[in-house]
Formats: C-alpha cells, sequence, structure tokens
C-alpha cells in the first residue's frame, strides 16, 4: 500500500465523523445536495438530462414564458449557466424562444410538446427517488424538513432577499 492509499482510506465515508451527525451543517447541507444530484443524474441519465436541465424544465413548466435570467434565478444557477442549459434544450426540441413584445433582446422561453412530454417522464423518475428518500419518514416529519429546508433558504442574503 502507497503512503498515499493508507491516508485515503483513513477518510470517513458519508455519515461518518465530521461527515456523519457531528458534522459542520453546512457541509452536511452540501453533501447532501451533492449525494441527490449524483442520484438525479443517474435515473436521468437515460433521457440524456442533467439535474440542472431538469430543475430548468421544471421551474419553467412551474412559471412558464420566462427569461433565461428569470429561469437562472429560480433554478439557482448563474445566468450563463442557464443561457447553455436553454441553448443545449432548444438544441434537443425540449424548449423553444420567441423575442419578447417589449424587450428587444429578452427571450420568452417555452416548453415543447416533446419537452412536456420529457419533462412528464423524468418526473416520474425523481418523484420515485423522492419517495426512497423519505422512505420511513411519518407525513409530520417530512413537513418539519421541507419547512426547515424553505427556512434555510429564505435566509439568503443577497439581490433577490430584503435587505
Amino acid at each position: 500500500m502507497s503512503k498515499d492509499d493508507s491516508y485515503s482510506a483513513a477518510l470517513p465515508r458519508a455519515g461518518e465523523g465530521k461527515r456523519g451527525a457531528d458534522g459542520y451543517l453546512g457541509y452536511l447541507l452540501r453533501q447532501a445536495a451533492g449525494a441527490y444530484r449524483y442520484r438525479v443524474e443517474a435515473v436521468l441519465h437515460d433521457l440524456q438530462l442533467t439535474q440542472p436541465q431538469f430543475a430548468a424544465l421544471t421551474m419553467l413548466a412551474a412559471y412558464p414564458e420566462h427569461s433565461s435570467a428569470d429561469l437562472a434565478r429560480l433554478a439557482l444557477l448563474t445566468p450563463q449557466t442557464m443561457s447553455t442549459i436553454v441553448a443545449n434544450l432548444e438544441k434537443a426540441g425540449l424548449v423553444s424562444r420567441r423575442p419578447h413584445a417589449r424587450h428587444g433582446r429578452k427571450q420568452h422561453i417555452a416548453l415543447t410538446d416533446k419537452g412536456r412530454a420529457v419533462l412528464a417522464t423524468a418526473k416520474d423518475k425523481v418523484y420515485v427517488l423522492e419517495t426512497e428518500l423519505l422512505a420511513g419518514m411519518t407525513d409530520d416529519e417530512q413537513t418539519v424538513i421541507r419547512r426547515w429546508l424553505v427556512k434555510v433558504a429564505g435566509a439568503e442574503t443577497g439581490p433577490e432577499t430584503k435587505s
């Protein structure tokens, strides 16, 4: 065993040491988000969708006809990343763009029929994953978790939040 192998073997797995219940809360949130993204990417692989693309399609379905910048804020992505995502979704025929009636450079983005169909299939897959994640939790426990996550997200400071 090399020196690097022995060092790596000593690293704790998720749920152990500071990666477990005694860990720093911010790290645990990031660890959970990373694990969730990995699982979503795995279940969406056959649809050729990434987790950020799924988030964009989901937000577009919930809040139709918004711009790429609006979608970036809704999906928690940078405008540059969303611009690339929208371009790729458009190439795949999942979204269409049309000019805004009053703002020349701004474009409205809409799901196509194909986009709605792919999103429906993707949601089915992700909902199965979410059901697995919540297995064994009561409805009350799920409600507490959801409220807490919303509270954490609402406490963020930045250009979109109240000062």
